[in-house]
């Protein structure tokens, strides 16, 4: 069949989101060996993160940091639970809200996973200060399409 180049703003390769998505699941696969070693999701990974960051935060503030919803997040903090990482407490004064408290064992999983960063550097054939401003312009762009959201 014959391409048809007479609308290049509807080919794949002209779409900015397509760029991002790919990326996004080239960036996946990299991480995946390196999270296989912790015993570790990319999803959970990122929860990880929020915590090993603020311990004993609540699970709605968890899934403000991760830009999700609580209900999606709940299975994998279970997940978390029953893998011995951290602890689910409902306070007394108000049981509606969970909070999230890291274990022994999800603590010392920060120091397992302090060399992916630099491992993700290096994958990437970037300078750090390559990545950081790929960075702002992702948050920027992230920022301005809130309102769409």
């Amino acid at each position: 069949m014959a391409k048809d180049d007479s609308c290049s703003e509807l080919l794949l390769d002209n779409q900015l989101c397509f760029a991002l998505y790919s990326t996004s699941l080239m960036m996946t696969k990299t991480y995946k060996p390196l999270l296989k070693a912790l015993d570790l999701t990319y999803p959970q990974y990122l929860a990880m993160l929020v915590l090993w960051e603020e311990d004993g935060i609540t699970v709605s503030q968890i899934s403000k940091r991760l830009l999700t919803d609580p209900g999606s997040l709940t299975p994998l903090l279970k997940r978390l639970e029953a893998d011995g990482l951290l602890t689910r407490v409902r306070p007394k004064e108000d049981e509606r809200v969970v909070q999230l408290y890291l274990t022994t064992e999800g603590l010392a999983l920060k120091d397992k996973a302090r060399t992916i960063p630099g491992c993700i550097v290096n994958a990437s054939g970037q300078s750090v200060s390559e990545l950081m401003e790929l960075k702002r312009q992702l948050l920027k762009l992230r920022e301005n399409l809130k309102p769409l959201s």
